[in-house]
C-alpha cells in the first residue's frame, strides 16, 4: 500500500484556511464555560451555542438536546448514503475552572500565541480538539459540497464534572446515534513530532476509609498507651496494602487481570522513553512500582493502589498532645481490563476488616467508580486512523497506553457497539488542567489535516473490509 498523503484538494483548503480557523478557535476559546460553577451556566450555553452555529453554517442540522445539566450538541450530517458507514465526532465544551488566576502568564480566557503555543483555557482540553474536527468538515464541505461518510458531531458540557447526564442521553438516542465508530481527540501523542492511537486507558475505584476510635480527642499523656489510636491503626492498615516489593496484597485483587498482548507491549518498550527523564521532569530521585515490569507498562498496563489524602488529630502550627479519634485516607485504585471497580471496593472492604486492629470501628465509602478500557487495535477505524496521522505528520503513528480515564469511552463502546479510536494531539506538558493550558498551533493544524484525511482513509478501510466481509 502506498504512503499516505493528504489530498492536495483538501490541503489547499487547510493552508488557505489556517489563520481563520486559528481565530475561530480563539473565539470559542474566550467563552468561559466552566461546568463546575454555576455563574457560568450561561457561559456553557453560549459555547454549546457556537458549536452549534458552527456546524450549521458548514452544512449540519445542529440541536441543543437539553439535559439536567448543560446542554448536548448534536451535528448530523447523513447524505453519504446507507452504503456509506456512519462516524461519530465526540468531545467537549466544558472547561475546567481556571484558578489560580495569578499564575497565568496571560488571561486564562484571552487567547495568546507565544512560541508556537496557543495558551488559553480549554486550547487542548478539549476545545481545540473538538474543534479541529469541525474544521476537518468544513474542509470536506467546502472543497467537494459532500462527506464521504456519514458524520454525527456529540459535544457534551459536563466532562470536567464526570459526565453525568451524557450515559443517559446515550441509553435514549441510541438508534438516532447509531454508528460504525467513534473517533475522539481529547489525548496526547507520546511526542513532539510523534502521533500516537492511544490503546488503553485504566479504570478507577475511589475509596474512603474512616476510622474511628474514642467517642472524641484525648489527651495523649492520659490515654495514650491504652486507647487504640486511630491514625496508628490506619497507618497500619493502609501499610498492608502493599507488600515488601511494591506488588498489591489485598487478596484477591489481580484474579481478573487481563494480560496484554505480548506485541503491544514490545511496542511500548520500544518508544523513546527514559526513566532518567521522568525523574527529572518530577524531580525525584528514584523511581518505584509492582517489580518485573517498565515504567512504561506500570503507568499504562498495570493496576494501582495510591493513598491520595490523609487526615486525623491535631496539624496547626506548635504541639498539641492529642490522641485522635477518627482519622481518614482517600484511596485510589487505578484499574485493567477486566478489573470491575464494584469487585475491587468490596475486595477493599474485606480486606480493611480483616486486617483492622481491635478497638476502632472502621468503614469504607465508594466515592467514585469507572471501568477500565482497551482497543482491539483492529478494524477499519484503526487502519484509517494510522493512515491519516501518518499523512498529516510525516511518520506512522506509535501506540500508547493512558495512565488516566476517560469511563466515556466504554459508554459508547457498550451502549453503541462501536470500536473507538483515540487519536489525540496534546502533548506532554500541556497543563490540561493547570495555568498556563496551552495546545501547539502545529499540532492543532495538522490536526486539522489528520482529520479530514481521517474520512477519506475511513471510506475506504470500510470499503475494504465490506468487501472481505469484515465488520464496519
Amino acid at each position: 500500500m502506498n504512503a499516505p498523503t493528504i489530498p492536495a484538494d483538501l490541503a489547499a483548503w487547510c493552508s488557505a484556511n489556517d489563520a481563520r480557523a486559528q481565530d475561530e478557535l480563539f473565539a470559542f476559546l474566550r467563552i468561559p464555560s466552566v461546568s463546575a460553577r454555576s455563574e457560568h451556566k450561561a457561559d456553557c450555553a453560549e459555547a454549546a451555542q457556537f458549536v452549534a452555529d458552527a456546524l450549521t453554517r458548514i452544512g449540519f442540522t445542529a440541536t441543543i438536546e437539553p439535559t439536567p445539566g448543560h446542554p448536548i450538541v448534536v451535528g448530523e450530517w447523513r447524505k453519504a448514503g446507507p452504503d456509506a458507514p456512519t462516524l461519530l465526532v465526540y468531545g467537549h465544551y466544558d472547561v475546567q475552572p481556571a484558578e489560580p488566576l495569578e499564575l497565568w502568564t496571560s488571561p486564562a480566557f484571552e487567547p495568546t500565541v507565544r512560541d508556537g503555543r496557543i495558551y488559553a483555557r480549554g486550547s487542548v482540553d478539549d476545545k481545540g480538539q473538538l474543534y479541529l474536527h469541525i474544521k476537518a468538515l468544513e474542509a470536506h464541505l467546502a472543497v467537494r459540497g459532500t462527506l464521504p461518510v456519514n458524520v454525527i458531531v456529540l459535544a457534551e458540557g459536563e466532562e470536567e464534572v464526570g459526565s453525568e447526564n451524557l450515559e443517559q442521553f446515550l441509553e435514549r438516542e441510541k438508534t438516532r446515534l447509531a454508528c460504525d465508530a467513534v473517533v475522539i481527540s481529547d489525548s496526547t501523542m507520546f511526542a513532539p513530532g510523534i502521533p500516537s492511537i492511544l490503546s488503553s486507558l485504566r479504570g478507577m475505584a475511589y475509596l474512603e476509609i474512616n476510622v474511628r476510635g474514642a467517642n472524641g480527642d484525648l489527651h495523649s499523656g492520659m490515654y495514650g498507651g491504652a486507647v487504640v489510636n486511630p491514625a496508628m491503626a490506619l497507618a497500619r492498615i493502609l501499610a498492608t496494602m502493599h507488600d515488601a516489593d511494591g506488588r498489591i496484597a489485598i487478596p484477591g485483587f489481580y484474579e481478573s487481570v487481563r494480560p496484554f498482548p505480548d506485541a503491544v507491549l514490545a511496542q511500548m518498550r520500544e518508544l523513546p522513553f527514559s526513566d532518567e527523564h521522568l525523574m527529572h521532569e518530577v524531580g525525584v530521585t528514584a523511581l518505584g512500582g509492582e517489580p518485573g515490569y517498565t515504567t512504561l507498562e506500570r503507568l499504562w498496563t498495570r493496576p494501582t493502589c495510591e493513598v491520595n489524602g490523609m487526615l486525623s488529630g491535631y496539624t496547626g502550627e506548635g504541639a498539641k498532645t492529642v490522641l485522635p479519634a477518627v482519622s481518614m485516607a482517600k484511596v485510589s485504585f487505578r484499574l485493567v481490563p477486566d478489573q470491575d471497580p464494584a469487585v475491587i471496593g468490596a475486595l477493599v472492604q474485606a480486606h480493611v476488616e480483616r486486617v483492622a486492629p481491635p478497638g476502632v470501628t472502621v468503614t469504607v465509602e465508594n466515592l467514585h467508580g469507572g471501568r477500565p478500557w482497551r482497543a482491539d487495535l483492529k478494524g477499519p477505524i484503526i487502519e484509517a486512523g494510522k493512515r491519516a496521522l501518518e499523512a498529516a505528520f510525516g511518520r506512522a503513528p506509535v501506540i500508547t497506553g493512558e495512565g488516566g480515564s476517560i469511563p466515556v469511552v466504554g459508554d459508547f463502546e457498550r451502549i453503541l457497539g462501536a470500536p473507538v479510536l483515540l487519536m489525540g494531539f496534546g502533548l506532554p506538558g500541556e497543563n490540561a488542567h493547570a495555568p498556563d493550558e496551552w495546545i501547539s498551533v502545529e499540532n492543532y493544524l495538522g490536526g486539522i489535516r489528520a482529520a479530514a484525511t481521517l474520512l477519506d482513509e475511513y471510506r475506504a478501510a470500510a470499503r475494504e473490509a465490506n468487501a472481505i466481509g469484515v465488520s464496519a
